[in-house]
């Protein structure tokens, strides 16, 4: 009874230091590391962006789903636990195949269509994404499922992920896009907006001026986050203590861009580490 008490104990008190890892087309996975740093602050992490080929979702599903290997393949190299898929065109193309391809958790985006649907007040809402993204299997079969009674005004941000791999979310240019993708919603009496990229809760403040108090602005970055403590706690993979805890970023791009993002993000007291030029 004892040996087994002791043997129950030292399960308990089991403890695993492998980082998350995180990949998305560029910096907008960063709102999704956010979340994550906030929920569970113990949790090292390395971020992979692949700014040299952003965006994604104009490409093939093909491509993305080599791409998306690629990322997969670098971070397990870099001995990652679980990994987050922080791109909705990604996951809407690759999430399945990554999962049966690789022996290890997937946490995927997925544009909030149900909470909007579930709390809309006027019967319309709003969803702001990619075309890979509203391509995608996931986007049609939540739909399907939680939006069959529901006008979805859909607008594809074209030009926005581009505007905040260049830090330039809060410029005219950003502003001008934003109002031709938004202001229709707005007409359309939305009283839910979606944000189906990672990229674009970096345009909030933008966003929340033009709609005022006439919607909820829906960001799934948090329920990513919740979802990926739920997963290690299913896992047993949690990082029970706040020792030694690293962020590291990885980057096919530019850097300046990445570390004025996390800079802006976060004033954290972690070892914190980037890297550029990655093939």
């Amino acid at each position: 009874m004892v040996f087994i008490f002791y043997v129950y104990s030292l399960f308990m008190n089991m403890t695993d230091t492998r980082p998350i890892g995180i990949f998305d087309s560029g910096v907008g996975g960063l709102s999704v590391w956010k979340e994550l740093i906030n929920i569970l602050p113990n949790e090292s992490i390395v971020y992979y962006a692949d700014s040299k080929n952003c965006p994604y979702g104009s490409k093939s599903d093909k491509e993305i789903i080599n791409l998306s290997k690629k990322n997969v393949e670098f971070l397990l190299s870099k001995n990652c636990k679980i990994i987050v898929v922080a791109c909705n065109t990604a996951t809407a193309a690759s999430i399945d195949i990554l999962r049966e391809k690789y022996n290890i958790p997937f946490i995927g985006m997925e544009p909030a269509v149900k909470p909007a649907a579930i709390n809309t007040k006027t019967g319309h809402i709003g969803i702001l994404a990619t075309k890979g993204t509203f391509n995608g299997r996931l986007f049609k079969e939540t739909s399907s499922r939680y939006a069959n009674n529901i006008e979805m005004n859909i607008q594809i941000g074209v030009g926005l992920v581009e505007l905040v791999e260049k830090f330039k979310q809060d410029t005219k240019e950003a502003e001008d896009l934003l109002v031709q993708y938004i202001k229709p919603m707005v007409n359309d009496h939305v009283d839910q907006i979606v944000l189906g990229c990672t990229h674009y809760p970096f345009f909030y403040k933008r966003i929340k001026k033009i709609v005022g108090n006439s919607a909820t602005i829906i960001n799934p970055s948090i329920a990513v986050a919740e979802q990926t403590q739920k997963q290690l706690v299913n896992y047993q993979l949690m990082k029970k203590s706040d020792s030694s805890v690293f962020y590291d970023f990885y980057t096919t791009g530019e850097l300046e861009t990445l570390k004025k993002i996390v800079s802006e993000l976060s004033k954290n007291k972690h070892k914190t580490i980037f890297y550029q030029n990655l093939l």
